[in-house]
């Protein structure tokens, strides 16, 4: 018998590769669904057409502030979703939608979470006198209701401790879908990865480390510079990410000498050149709840150095010394760039690492991922019927 068609609302603000990895998921989602259901995406910037899927426009009458505008694309998609819809997926802060994919972490958990006493007080002024968080608060308190068979969907499962110790009451809503790749490309050939390079305007020769994010403070930047500085003189460092980020780490780059050694690629719709460009992938992110990018460059058979499982969700899956290294500190330049020498000095090191990352890829394929995604939809289209 054939599966039900359902007609889909998909929600979010930015449906573009080049605004992050929330973006990329929903996208890649779209993609490997939009064959099985009728999906409808409802979004303000759309940078994407692919057969099948039907563009509607939010308008984007208030930019900035930004909490303003998440209040008016909330009502304005609620309005446009509320009849003739079988699942309405938000990947935004909205009160409505049967599907919710959280991808960052809650307002919530930064404000109040493991504070007692005066500063939890201190922190309920703050909110009383800010409109931006009583919109935020309001919102999520919304959207984590768990009413009407409605299901959060989560990309790791350090996130779902998260949204326990923030919201105990949506445990039984709460089921993870991890990020995804569309298929294992394997290790660049050496012909390959010099091409890439020179298409890139990176130098052909030397040790390229590479560093994938919009935010470069939280994606650790920083830090990679420092460690930068202790490495040999041919390693260099490739970013690819927000150009207007760029100034917030100039005077890192002139304070340490290494003007001739960072390379900005700026925001790619797809960064698989620089993943053929690069020796290794370099992630000592602060906070990711999953963290797609190192994900994608394991499919490209690339050693990474990630942040542990306290600051990384791809991490708890991991095997330190298998199929990644593992940082505990990802402020500890120091550790850093001991572990990304240990990378580029060690043959054994980097076949490991290379061999484990192609294995472990080929467990997280963006096919599979979406059939738990498609069990989703027709599990609350169900509970709705």
């Amino acid at each position: 018998m054939e599966s039900q068609r359902l007609r889909v609302a998909v929600l979010n603000r930015l449906f573009k590769p080049t605004a992050g990895g929330a973006e990329r998921y929903s996208i890649a989602l779209v993609e490997q669904l939009a064959s099985q259901h009728e999906i409808h995406v409802f979004a303000q910037e759309i940078s994407h057409q692919f057969p099948g899927v039907t563009y509607h426009r939010v308008p984007l009458p208030f930019r900035r502030p930004r909490w303003i505008n998440q209040l008016w694309f909330a009502t304005a998609t609620w309005w446009q979703t509320r009849k003739s819809y079988d699942v309405v997926h938000s990947h935004e802060n909205t009160w409505h939608g049967n599907v919710q994919t959280v991808h960052v972490l809650p307002v919530q958990y930064n404000l109040f979470v493991g504070r007692t006493g005066l500063r939890r007080a201190l922190r309920w002024i703050k909110v009383a006198t800010s409109p931006r968080l009583l919109t935020y608060l309001g919102l999520e308190h919304l959207r984590y209701s768990v009413s009407d068979g409605r299901c959060i969907v989560l990309p790791s499962t350090s996130l779902k401790a998260t949204m326990l110790k923030t919201f105990p009451r949506t445990q039984a809503a709460l089921r993870i879908v991890t990020p995804g790749i569309a298929e294992v490309a394997g290790l660049a050939s050496d012909a390959l990865k010099r091409q890439a390079r020179a298409a890139l305007g990176l130098p052909v020769e030397g040790y390229c480390i590479l560093l994938v994010g919009n935010d470069f403070r939280k994606k650790g930047l920083p830090a990679l510079l420092a460690a930068l500085k202790r490495l040999p003189a041919d390693c260099y460092v490739a970013v690819v990410g927000n150009p207007a980020q760029t100034s917030f780490v100039e005077s890192d780059i002139a304070r340490l000498g290494l003007k001739e050694r960072v390379f900005f690629l700026g925001a790619m719709a797809s960064v698989q050149p620089a993943y053929h460009a690069a020796d290794c992938l370099a992630h000592p992110t602060l906070e990711d709840t999953f963290a797609m990018v190192v994900l994608e460059a394991m499919a490209c058979g690339l050693p990474v150095v990630v942040s542990s499982a306290q600051y990384c969700g791809i991490s708890e899956l991991l095997t330190d010394g298998e199929n990644a290294l593992l940082l505990n500190k990802p402020l500890d330049s120091d550790a850093l760039a001991h572990l990304l020498e240990r990378v580029r000095q060690d043959a054994d090191v980097r076949t490991k690492l290379s061999g484990g990352a192609l294995v472990f890829a080929a467990q997280h394929l963006w096919s599979q991922q979406a059939m738990r995604l498609d069990a989703i939809y027709r599990g609350v289209k169900e509970l709705g019927a």
